[in-house]
């Protein structure tokens, strides 16, 4: 073999291994990059995952919120709405109170809650009161039970009220407290069952 053989032939090989050698860092490099790359994604998918799940949680409760307020503000509504449908129902009632107490038959009720009145005193001294808006009854009143009646000076819609002084006792059969005691006791029950 010639010495320019021989220099060809060391300088293929020199080339060779160089190629061999360059292709295996370049691999290396190769793999090195991948492996960075995989655990970048893995780091990038793990925070996605995170940053997911924490504005899930965000969401959730801020949902939460706006249906807790919308629930709270909707139960306002229907409270205020439910007062004032109340009120209307009671000066409603107190409309038709006052169109019953034109009547003979509320004539009758008082002698019933008057004579209702005695039996409790026992024959005791006591005072029994008619309402203002009722002095136009009070002789015929008398009359028909017996009893010597007194104009209230206090409005209490209708109705009676006895004072026992013996025993410190109201009879009161006064529309007033009655109205009042039903005004705080009735509720919308709403639904079916409600009805």
């Amino acid at each position: 073999m010639t010495n320019e053989e021989k220099i060809t032939y060391i300088r293929t090989a020199a080339m060779e291994e160089a190629r061999a050698e360059a292709n295996a860092i370049v691999k290396q490099h190769e793999d090195a990059l991948r492996s960075v790359f995989e655990q970048h994604q893995i780091e990038a998918r793990r925070q996605s995952e995170t940053r997911v799940r924490a504005e899930s949680v965000t969401a959730k409760q801020q949902l939460n919120m706006a249906m807790s307020k919308a629930q709270l503000e909707l139960k306002r509504e229907m409270g205020k709405t439910q007062t004032e449908l109340k009120t209307e129902l009671f000066e409603e009632v107190q409309l038709k109170l006052l169109a019953f107490m034109r009547t003979e038959e509320y004539k009758e009720v008082l002698i019933r809650y008057i004579e209702k009145a005695a039996q409790f005193a026992s024959g005791m001294a006591m005072t029994i009161y008619i309402n203002p808006s009722d002095a136009d009854k009070k002789t015929y009143l008398e009359e028909r039970t017996g009893m010597t009646l007194t104009i209230s000076k206090v409005d209490f819609i209708g109705g009676v009220r006895a004072v026992v002084p013996e025993k410190n006792v109201l009879v009161d059969y006064a529309f007033k407290g009655a109205l009042e005691n039903e005004y705080q006791k009735f509720q919308f029950r709403g639904g079916v069952k409600g009805e």
